[in-house]
């Protein structure tokens, strides 16, 4: 049997994936002056040689779009005491003008915001997009990075936020 021909239930799917613990981190990119940014966890470390991340991005959501067109984009790995801006970040639809004068940021070397609150940020060069289903899987290679901050990191666990 063709693995596209098995039935798994979407409901169950969630419920079985959300099992594994992630970190939550707030992508941003930068076009035509206006900057576009989206919660994720979907982000993952893929090799040290060359330096290598990559995140999901959702085809239908906007900022899909914007960061493919834009070629750079920043990672912010977000501190326990971000969970307010995660889920704001994760809500669709919201405006983009202002979107980022709730939380402290600063431009990095491309251009993209970085939240000055995140425990870990990261610059990337788009290398790679992959089709991954409803989603594209981007992968970048590090141009710059740092850790603004010693806080305890932001978790996502069987659809809950968490802290360690």
């Amino acid at each position: 049997m063709h693995w596209t021909e098995r039935h798994v239930d979407p409901g169950a799917y969630r419920k079985v994936v959300g099992r594994f613990a992630t970190g939550v981190a707030i992508v941003t990119t930068r076009l035509g002056g206006t900057d576009h940014a989206m919660t994720v966890n979907s982000f993952t470390s893929v090799s040290l040689e060359p330096l290598l991340v990559l995140f999901c991005a959702e085809k239908v959501a906007r900022f899909h779009d914007a960061v493919l067109e834009a070629g750079v984009w920043g990672v912010s790995v977000l501190p326990a005491s971000m969970e307010e801006a995660s889920r704001f970040f994760a809500h669709r639809g919201r405006p983009l003008n202002g979107q980022l004068a709730r939380w402290p940021h600063h431009r990095g070397e491309s251009g993209v915001a970085l939240f000055d609150a995140a425990i870990a940020t990261l610059e990337c060069t788009t290398t790679d997009v992959h089709e991954g289903g409803d989603h594209s899987i981007v992968v970048g290679a590090v141009t710059s990075m740092g850790m603004p901050s010693e806080e305890a990191p932001l978790m996502y666990h069987e659809g809950r936020y968490r802290r360690l």
